[in-house]
């Protein structure tokens, strides 16, 4: 009888020690899981793309003004992949952008024609502030001509290419304001074509293909829904060469305002304003058909597209 209580008293703690032990493993279980739970909302992809084609067309008969039919087509694409961490985020965007008009019996004409590819990767150093790195490429599709010439190409795929590299640091408010200042950064310059390069173009030096410069570098990135249905993207980066009148800063300065119709139909103003020291272009100012004037000068270049827009 005794044994028996003994054998009793024995099963009642194995059956107490194995039930506290499953109720340990559970609790442990749970705050694994809210420590998964919690990492999985601090860590996040977000991915996207924004497809934009536009289409005008002018038709004249008999117009009495006078006046060309024309058509012309533009597409815009911008392709973004992101990562934010708990320390860390990762910034990757890729922009592609082209352009074509025919104007009655005139050979077909190129209005825009752009790749874009950068890359910003982070470390957290305080609540907004970042330890960064960015790089950044920038090349054309097709030859570009200065028309009505379009038998000597000025311009083609990797002429010019320009490639940034720059470490420094990196603000960031939410997804509307960024700011990423580099005291120390390396822009190559790439002029492949071989007739660009002979006639030194971009600034590379005759019968040269690539320039290499050192100096600092400031980008600024602001996006916001301005008004319902209208949205403000812009960029801006500033570089300044050391070696080499650092006092005239190359600009690049991009502008996008997207107005939605409704699910399909949009309006978008697109404006770049560039100014490169380097990029040396000619222009004839007295008419005599022969270009005399070359040096440096502000660039502009405006797309207004009405068409369709489909975002992923």
């Amino acid at each position: 009888m005794q044994r028996l209580f003994k054998m009793k008293y024995l099963l009642i703690a194995i059956a107490l020690t194995c039930t506290i032990s499953t109720f340990s493993q559970v609790t442990d279980a749970e705050k694994n899981l809210k420590i998964e739970s919690k990492t999985d909302t601090v860590k996040s992809w977000d991915k996207g793309a924004l497809f934009n084609l536009g289409f005008s067309q002018v038709t004249l008969s008999n117009w009495a003004a006078g006046g060309n039919n024309s058509i012309s087509v533009n597409g815009i694409t911008n392709f973004h992949l992101n990562f934010t961490g708990k320390k860390s985020s990762w910034e990757n965007t890729l922009n592609l952008g082209y352009g074509l008009l025919k104007q009655d019996k005139a050979d077909l004409q190129k209005t825009d024609d752009n790749i874009e590819l950068t890359s910003k990767y982070g470390l957290k150093a305080t609540e907004k502030w970042y330890y960064a790195g960015l790089l950044n490429f920038k090349t054309q599709f097709a030859n570009g001509y200065n028309y009505p010439n379009d038998s000597v190409s000025i311009s083609s795929f990797m002429a010019p290419g320009y490639l940034l590299g720059a470490g420094g640091m990196n603000y960031k408010h939410k997804d509307v304001l960024g700011l990423f200042l580099s005291p120390i950064t390396s822009k190559s310059t790439f002029v492949l074509d071989e007739k660009l390069a002979d006639a030194g173009a971009f600034g590379v030096g005759e019968g040269k293909h690539v320039r290499h410069e050192i100096g600092g570098y400031i980008r600024a990135n602001y996006q916001k829904n301005i008004m319902e249905n209208v949205k403000l993207t812009t960029t801006l980066g500033l570089f300044s060469n050391y070696l080499k009148n650092p006092q005239n800063i190359d600009i690049n300065w991009d502008l996008m305002i997207l107005m939605k119709v409704n699910k399909l139909i949009t309006v978008s103003i697109n404006t770049n304003l560039i100014y490169d020291d380097d990029a040396k272009i000619t222009r004839d100012d007295d008419g005599d058909g022969i270009n005399e004037v070359n040096g440096p000068r502000t660039q502009f270049k405006e797309i207004i597209t009405l068409g369709l827009s489909y975002k992923l």
